[in-house]
């Protein structure tokens, strides 16, 4: 069993950047991953990482902005969000789980454990 929690969420201009931030105790599960959720356009997968290859997923609307990584010494998972855009406003969330198909890497369902959730809102 682990214990999620995001940091990192704030409201930035359109074209701006944020990181967030999840760290995992007591230790990381192999997938973990950015989910967000809004009410236009309910929960989205934004990013997986496959954390012992260091492999990561995207979803198509985030290719190219989004980045995705680990620091395993700190047990943490980030995500780099460059060139935000305001419907990237949503609450983000970590998830991880210890083994998914790679069809499930995006697939909020397969995802058993949760964080708490961060706000990002983008200003037009």
């Amino acid at each position: 069993q682990v214990i999620l929690a995001e940091s990192g969420g704030g409201t930035v201009q359109a074209g701006g950047a944020l990181r967030l931030a999840c760290a995992s105790s007591p230790r990381t599960y192999d997938y973990m991953a950015w989910f967000r959720q809004s009410t236009k356009w309910g929960r989205e997968g934004v990013a997986a990482l496959y954390l012992p290859l260091n492999s990561p997923t995207y979803g198509d609307s985030v290719k190219g902005r989004f980045t995705i990584s680990q620091n395993k010494t700190e047990k943490m998972v980030y995500l780099q969000m460059n060139n935000l855009e305001p419907e990237d406003t949503a609450t983000y969330y970590c998830a991880a789980h210890p083994y998914l198909g790679r069809w499930e890497y995006l697939d909020s369902a397969a995802y058993k454990t949760w964080g708490q959730g961060t706000r990002v809102t983008v200003s037009s």
